[in-house]
């Protein structure tokens, strides 16, 4: 097996990465145009997107990262269109494009056409929500297009098999396209809700941070193996897993805790990568399977099936957004009136990802009895590809400008940071408490010093927060928190640097190192974290 292919992918799309940071580019955007670029030079090996390879080793733990760090209860909050598009205009997605491709390309059998829609249904939040990060969205925005791309995976993969089996010639009907539907969401919803608590509890009773992060690495490959056995959603599965996770993870141990974002930020950075890059590379394999259509014609069908697949957004998503409050007078009382904004915003943040890009190169051959090749696969792909390639560059790079223009509200900084100083001073209230309770007790005697250590450490935690707020040093522009905090790391600087001297000079040795270097590190660990 040669492996550098491999790690030309992965070292090539995390340089890539690395160097978006530096741009005003989207990562997302920058890995497509240059896996567009490098893809005919020479010596680039070719990469095809093995579906089998992606939906169960590289699908459910980018779903797992992006659930646990979702809020549970923010998603439960804003359920009701969240469900209208990962569900809802999936659906409508799927029979509206399938419906014009068969309009718009000749000979093209509807349940082909009907195939071409259920692949490109999905639209894949990570583009967007990076550029929502950069450009301060709106919250609540951003919330729903991440629960939205939580679940409308499953909904599409779910669509693509009923219209795959019809095409195909395995025959289906109305009746059996929602018996495989309840059976895929209720089956994995119950997968799910089955897994969660015991997994859970092996998280809160292993105490090796070591076992309970090869348990994280393990858990999304679990939950959507399972699933998938009984023929249910894998994708929604792991989501609800890691949902509950990520709601009760502050049960779990404080240094699995940290080595398990640790991890995860290194896993989703690689994969994401490498997923985008390789949604570029894709361009010789698609047009490999072109020959027998006209130039002019297939850029055509492309054009005008990006077009459509840009529209029907713009039609589910306004009408979802108000019929809801003109039919409900419990929603008007509750909820509060959206303006027009935010729906353009969700409109033209409906970018296609690799998702669409596997489920179409999953497509068989040939149909039923392999008499005859599947029709027009070649061309679904070419279509598939532009319909990601079109919507991620154009959606992609006029986005930030677009929500730029329509003005939303800032987020207040101060009015965050106040929110967090009474956070804190609530906490440490009640931790001083409990540390007088605990000083009563005569199995619990300090020395006086050491028991002043400790409510120092309060006092210090609950003041870094409200000195945020305080006037900036007029020489640095610093606060007096992110002087604190300079100085700090300036004094561990200088400590591990007499820690090597005298590990070079043989006064300590290695192990000894390592564990200074280690209680330094969880010092500097904890500043940097409060900085954030």
């Amino acid at each position: 097996m040669d492996v550098m292919p491999l790690l030309l992918l992965v070292a090539g799309s995390a340089a890539v990465a690395a160097a978006a940071r530096r741009t005003p580019v989207p990562a997302p955007l920058l890995l497509v145009a240059v896996g567009l670029a490098v893809s005919y030079l020479p010596g680039v090996p070719g990469y095809t997107l093995d579906p089998h390879v992606f939906l169960p080793l590289v699908l459910p733990p980018l779903l797992y990262l992006s659930a646990t760090d979702s809020s549970y209860l923010d998603l439960r909050a804003h359920a009701r269109p969240v469900a209208l598009l990962s569900v809802g205009y999936v659906l409508f997605a799927t029979c509206a494009v399938g419906w014009a491709a068969y309009l718009i390309v000749p000979g093209l059998p509807p349940t082909a056409a009907l195939v071409l829609g259920a692949v490109v249904a999905p639209p894949d939040a990570v583009a967007a929500t990076a550029v929502a990060r950069r450009v301060g969205l709106p919250s609540k925005i951003t919330t729903i297009l991440q629960g939205e791309s939580l679940l409308n995976d499953a909904t599409a993969i779910t669509a693509y098999k009923v219209a795959l089996a019809a095409a195909v010639g395995e025959g289906a009907s109305w009746a059996g396209g929602i018996k495989e539907f309840l059976v895929a969401s209720v089956g994995g919803l119950a997968v799910g809700l089955i897994l969660m608590v015991p997994i859970h509890w092996l998280r809160t009773h292993v105490r090796e941070a070591l076992l309970q992060n090869t348990l994280s690495l393990l858990i999304p490959f679990v939950a959507y193996a399972a699933a998938e056995q009984f023929h249910a959603s894998g994708v929604i599965a792991v989501v609800v897993v890691a949902l509950y996770l990520g709601h009760r993870a502050w049960e779990v141990d404080f240094a699995t805790r940290l080595q398990e974002e640790a991890v995860w930020k290194m896993v989703a950075f690689v994969l994401e990568s490498a997923v985008f890059a390789l949604i570029g590379l894709q361009l010789p394999v698609v047009l490999k399977g072109l020959d027998a259509y006209e130039g002019a014609a297939a850029a055509w069908y492309a054009v005008a099936v990006f077009l459509v697949v840009v529209a029907v957004r713009f039609l589910w998503v306004y009408p979802s957004t108000f019929l809801p409050r003109l039919l409900s007078a419990r929603i008007r009382a509750r909820e509060e009136n959206p303006t027009w904004r935010g729906p353009v915003v969700i409109s033209w943040a409906g970018m296609r990802g690799v998702v669409s890009l596997a489920v179409a190169f999953s497509i068989p051959l040939t149909v039923e009895h392999g008499d005859a090749g599947f029709p027009h696969r070649n061309l679904i792909l070419f279509l598939t590809f532009t319909t990601v390639i079109g919507t991620l560059v154009v959606q992609g790079v006029t986005l930030p400008p677009l929500i730029r223009l329509l003005r939303f509200p800032a987020p207040d900084p101060r009015a965050a940071t106040l929110a967090e100083a009474n956070a804190q001073a609530q906490a440490s209230l009640v931790a001083e408490r409990r540390l007088d309770e605990l000083l009563a007790d005569d199995r619990n005697t300090l020395p006086p010093p050491l028991a002043d250590r400790l409510r120092a450490v309060l006092e210090r935690r609950r003041n870094a927060v409200w000195e945020r707020l305080g006037q900036a040093n007029p020489v640095t522009g610093e606060t007096v928190d992110d002087t604190y905090r300079r100085l700090s790391r300036e004094m561990i600087s200088a400590e591990r640097e007499v820690f090597v001297r005298l590990r070079d000079g043989r006064y300590i040795d290695d192990e000894m190192l390592r564990t200074l270097l280690r209680r330094l590190d969880l010092e500097e660990a904890a500043a940097f974290r409060e900085a954030a």
